[in-house]
C-alpha cells in the first residue's frame, strides 16, 4: 500500500506531502481556469482571435490611430479649439497646397531625393549583400552580418553627427585628402545635398541590404553553375539569372527606403542647407507656431504620405509585372 502510494507521488498523481505547488499550477488545475480555456481555445478560429487580439490593438492604437488623427485634425480650420471657439471642418488646408507653388519645391524635392537616395542606397548595398550570401561561408556570415549591424544599435542623431565629423572641414575625409596632397583647402562638403545624400544613405543602407541579402541567400547556385555550363558570361548570369530571382528582394529594400527617406527630419536639418530644404521642414514650421497653422501642418504630412503611399504602390505593381514576365 505504502510503494504504491509513493509510485502515484513520483508519477504525480499525488502530491508530495508539505509541498506546495506553485501558483501557475494551482491555476491550471482550477476548474472554472479549464473549463474557460477551454471554450477560448475550442476552435482554431477562437485561437487565432486570441493570438490576434494583441497585434491588432496594437497597429490600431499606435499606428492607425495617429494616423486618422492627423487626418482629422487636417479638416478643420484650427487646433486645438480655445474655449469658447467653434470648430469647423474645411478643405481650405489641402487648397492651401495646391494654390501656393512656393510648397511645390520642398515637395517634389523630398520625392526626387528619395528616388535617387534609394537607387544609391541599392547600387551601393547590392554588392554587399552579393558578397555576404555567395562568398562568405556560412560560418562567417553571421559575424559579418553583426559588424554591419553594430553600427546601427545608436540612434539616428548620433550617428547623424557622425556623419558631420566624417565630412566637416576638419573631418576624417579632409584630413585624408590633404594627407595625400590631393587638395590644398578643405572641401567644404557639409550642409549641401551631398552631404545629405551621405547620411540618408548611411542611415537606409540596413534596410535595403537585410532583404536583398534574404534574396540572394536562397538563391541556389545550381542556377548559375548551369547557366556557366551552357556558356553565359558573368555578366550575362547576372543579368538574366541573379537579378530577375532577386526583384523581390529589390522591391521590398527600395520600398523601405524610399517611404523612410521621404519622411526624415533630423538628418536634413543637421546636414543640409538652405537649398536642401525638404518637405518634411515644412511640415515642421507648421506645428512651430500657434494652433491656427497646425491643421495646415496636418494636411500637409497627410499629402506627402498619400504621394508616397501611390509612389510606392506603382513600383510594386511594375516590380510584380517584371517578375511575371520573368516567369514566363
Amino acid at each position: 500500500m505504502t510503494y504504491d502510494a509513493s509510485a502515484r507521488e513520483e508519477r504525480g498523481a499525488v502530491p508530495a506531502a508539505g509541498g506546495d505547488r506553485t501558483f501557475w499550477g494551482r491555476l491550471a488545475s482550477w476548474a472554472p481556469y479549464r473549463a474557460l480555456v477551454q471554450i477560448a481555445t475550442a476552435t482554431p478560429r477562437r485561437q487565432f482571435l486570441i493570438l490576434a487580439a494583441f497585434p491588432v490593438l496594437w497597429v490600431l492604437t499606435q499606428h492607425l490611430g495617429p494616423m486618422l488623427q492627423m487626418l482629422r485634425v487636417s479638416l478643420t480650420d484650427a487646433y486645438p479649439v480655445a474655449p469658447g471657439t467653434e470648430q469647423h471642418f474645411t478643405f481650405d488646408n489641402y487648397l492651401r497646397f495646391l494654390g501656393d507653388s512656393i510648397f511645390w519645391m520642398p515637395f517634389f524635392r523630398t520625392l526626387s531625393f528619395a528616388f535617387v537616395f534609394t537607387l544609391c542606397t541599392l547600387i551601393l548595398t547590392y554588392p554587399v549583400a552579393y558578397f555576404l550570401a555567395r562568398h562568405v561561408s556560412p560560418k562567417n556570415r553571421m559575424l559579418l552580418l553583426l559588424m554591419l549591424l553594430i553600427p546601427f544599435w545608436v540612434g539616428e542623431i548620433v550617428r547623424t553627427y557622425a556623419i558631420m565629423i566624417l565630412l566637416g572641414n576638419t573631418g576624417a575625409v579632409n584630413l585624408v585628402l590633404k594627407w595625400l596632397g590631393l587638395i590644398d583647402r578643405p572641401i567644404p562638403f557639409m550642409y549641401t545635398s551631398f552631404s545629405m545624400g551621405v547620411g540618408i544613405v548611411y542611415l537606409t543602407a540596413l534596410y535595403m541590404l537585410l532583404p536583398l541579402y534574404s534574396a540572394l541567400e536562397k538563391l541556389p547556385k545550381s542556377l548559375n553553375e548551369a547557366a556557366a555550363d551552357l556558356g553565359a558570361g558573368a555578366w550575362t548570369r547576372f543579368r538574366r539569372v541573379t537579378l530577375p530571382l532577386t526583384l523581390e528582394g529589390i522591391s521590398s529594400g527600395c520600398t523601405l527606403v524610399f517611404l523612410i527617406s521621404t519622411g526624415f527630419y533630423a538628418t536634413p536639418v543637421l546636414l543640409g542647407g538652405p537649398s536642401t530644404t525638404v518637405f518634411a521642414e515644412t511640415i515642421a514650421g507648421f506645428f512651430h507656431v500657434a494652433g491656427d497653422e497646425w491643421p495646415t501642418g496636418a494636411a500637409f504630412a497627410v499629402i506627402m504620405f498619400l504621394a508616397a503611399l501611390v509612389i510606392t504602390t506603382l513600383f510594386q505593381k511594375l516590380m510584380t509585372a517584371l517578375r511575371k514576365g520573368d516567369a514566363k
